[in-house]
């Protein structure tokens, strides 16, 4: 109890366009409390309002990831609704998830609220709800079969038994797996390629990405017509073509 007093629930850090959210709760296996939930949210909403950072990446402290739901904390009656809000609506800019250990209940549908993931080996990546009478809520059951194939997250779903990062890499759910402890260095090297980029045009083709699931291409061209009124009108968009020409880096503004 003395960390917990000690230590925010998340933390955060900035390596220059990249923001690093620590999930911060390794004696409780990270699981979701009052404290989390709101500093979680917090975290990315300084990540999306911040312009001076394109990506971000989220992890957990000690050995994994996040186990899912502090069952003490919601019978206390704990706030987690800024966790709900996360799961609901995610992040307006690039967020990959990093996973050591496991990635369970909850714990799965924080990481399926990510873009990319990347997992160490041997890592387990489940929804075991239904093993104690309840099933995976957070928006897990929509947005499983999407990422692993109907089959996959059937039996996911109904058995409540996990899958292991190689199986998760290999249905396309994992990104890349790396060696155990090596997960959020390759997710903030990932993160740093990304944030290499034009940062309104990075978040603008996120957007229309995660909106292509069930959407027909009408409905796409209307989701995309405002991002382009802002990348194609930004200063970015100018600064692009110039550095281009100059032979140089760009220097983004996000603006």
């Amino acid at each position: 109890m003395s960390h917990e007093a000690a230590q925010p629930a998340v933390l955060v850090e900035r390596r220059d366009r990249v923001m690093i959210i620590t999930l911060n709760r390794p004696e409780a296996m990270n699981a979701i409390n009052g404290d989390l939930s709101h500093g979680l949210l917090d975290a990315v909403q300084e990540l999306d309002a911040d312009p001076g950072l394109t990506a971000g990446v989220l992890t957990g402290a000690g050995k994994g990831f996040c186990s899912g739901m502090d069952l003490k904390a919601f019978s206390r009656g704990e706030d987690i609704g800024p966790m709900l809000e996360f799961v609901s609506n995610g992040a307006a800019k690039p967020l990959i998830g990093a996973i050591e250990g496991f990635a369970m209940a909850g714990g799965l549908e924080l990481a399926l609220s990510c873009d990319l993931l990347v997992a160490s080996e041997g890592a387990r990546l489940g929804i075991p709800e239904v093993k104690v009478g309840l099933f995976a809520a957070g928006a897990g059951l929509f947005r499983l079969p999407g990422r692993v194939g109907y089959g996959r997250a059937m039996e996911m779903a109904i058995t409540g038994d996990p899958i292991t990062a190689e199986e998760a890499a290999e249905a396309g759910l994992v990104s890349m797996v790396t060696a155990k402890g090596g997960a959020l260095d390759a997710a903030i090297e990932l993160a740093e390629r990304i944030a290499r980029n034009a940062p309104l045009a990075v978040a603008a083709s996120k957007a229309i990405v995660r909106a292509t699931q069930g959407a027909t291409e009408d409905e796409l061209r209307a989701i995309q017509q405002p991002h382009m009124k802002v990348v194609w009108g930004s200063n970015d968009a100018k600064e692009g073509p110039r550095a281009f020409a100059d032979k140089r880096s760009p220097e983004w503004t996000g603006s």
